[in-house]
């Protein structure tokens, strides 16, 4: 079997644009008429001509006219090549992700089997996912906060994550303590409201300075938070290993590192204890579960991250299903994740149901797919 061609194909989500306002998926053709399916997670980005060329340009390289067997080599090659190329980044390191996932759909296709099985096979039946907290007037009332806790324990929820601390940029950034603690309010809220039945992740983006984010982590420990997200810039492993050393809090870092080698660093300097790798950012699949390895030699978790469409986050379930120090999977379905797949991906009460079909699991609606084409 040889990869024969490739295709781009620019999606226009729906409001209020969950994973992105666009997504950008990839199709990678076979001389077997076997087609795999990756994505290019796009952020807020909305001209994507140029990661477009890129991926067209990666395919034509290094891919088509190969076996889709041979994952390893290609992404070798891809990766290290070329000079420009050899140090990646949140340019050229998601685009390798996207072509990566395609060829495993490939292969999973072509084995008939799920990509966890030739993984390693399924570790669990269920993977435990996390909402956002709608943080609309908490602010100012805090006790909202409480009542908004207990709808989610009511829906099947047993983690929750949200960012109080705003604005977010620019960073890092100073919190007076007065500000502080009126966010211990908020977790105080939550706690009366639903006990320990919902465990509560402090979201930020590298806002704070290291002496500021280990005071907060210092107010908020009684609340005993499920992770610290990024307390400072993720670019300074060093600051983020001191807060580590402050607080019992977790540190959770990591959705904005790339390749096995940066998420090494982390681990080495005990900078985190989860690790929020994205499987449509940092080099695909196999280079998700070589993280996943390293963070299991380290007796961290992982809680892959998932801002994205939802081929990228079809590739993040097959990664959990078959790690086995999986905490939790970020969840940001709905809408037109479930429209746009034949058979969407199942979350109900808390918990995404790992699919049984062979590669990633997903098939496009390709009706969907027609209307909302950008």
């Amino acid at each position: 079997m040889k990869v024969t061609a490739v295709d781009t194909i620019l999606i226009r989500n729906v409001e209020p644009y969950r994973g992105g306002q666009y997504w950008l998926f990839i199709q990678l053709q076979t001389d077997e008429g076997i087609t795999g399916l990756g994505e290019r997670p796009t952020g807020h980005a909305r001209n994507l001509d140029s990661q477009i060329s890129l991926i067209r340009d990666l395919c034509e390289q290094f891919v088509i006219g190969n076996s889709p067997f041979e994952i390893e080599r290609m992404w070798q090659t891809m990766y290290a090549s070329r000079h420009d190329y050899r140090h990646p980044g949140l340019d050229m390191t998601p685009a390798l992700s996207a072509i990566e996932m395609a060829l495993w759909d490939i292969v999973g296709k072509a084995a008939n089997q799920p990509i966890y099985n030739l993984l390693g096979g399924k570790m669990r039946e269920q993977l435990r996912a996390y909402a956002y907290m709608p943080t609309e007037g908490i602010w100012e009332e805090p006790e909202k906060a409480g009542d908004i806790a207990i709808k989610l324990v009511e829906e099947g929820n047993t983690a929750c994550k949200f960012d109080p601390f705003t604005p977010l940029f620019p960073q890092p950034r100073d919190f007076s303590l007065k500000t502080i603690r009126h966010v211990a309010k908020i977790f105080k809220a939550i706690r009366a409201a639903v006990g320990d039945e919902l465990e509560i992740g402090i979201g930020t983006h590298g806002q704070f300075s290291t002496a500021v984010a280990i005071r907060v982590a210092k107010e908020l420990e009684e609340f005993s938070p499920f992770w610290f997200e990024e307390p400072v810039p993720p670019e300074n492993v060093d600051e983020m290993a001191r807060v580590a050393a402050h607080t019992s809090i977790p540190i959770a870092s990591g959705e904005r590192l790339v390749t096995k080698f940066e998420f090494a660093e982390l681990l080495k300097k005990q900078a985190a204890q989860i690790i929020q790798l994205d499987v449509g950012q940092c080099g695909g699949i196999l280079e998700s579960k070589k993280i996943a390895s390293m963070a299991e030699a380290f007796y961290a978790m992982i809680a892959p991250h998932m801002y994205c469409g939802p081929v990228a986050a079809a590739a993040a379930v097959q990664l959990d299903t078959c790690s086995p120090n999986f905490l939790i999977q970020e969840y940001n379905g709905g809408g037109l994740h479930n429209d746009i797949f034949k058979e969407p991906i199942r979350f109900e009460n808390g918990a995404i149901t790992p699919p049984t079909g062979p590669g990633l699991g997903i098939e496009l609606d390709e009706a969907v797919v027609k209307k909302r084409l950008a």
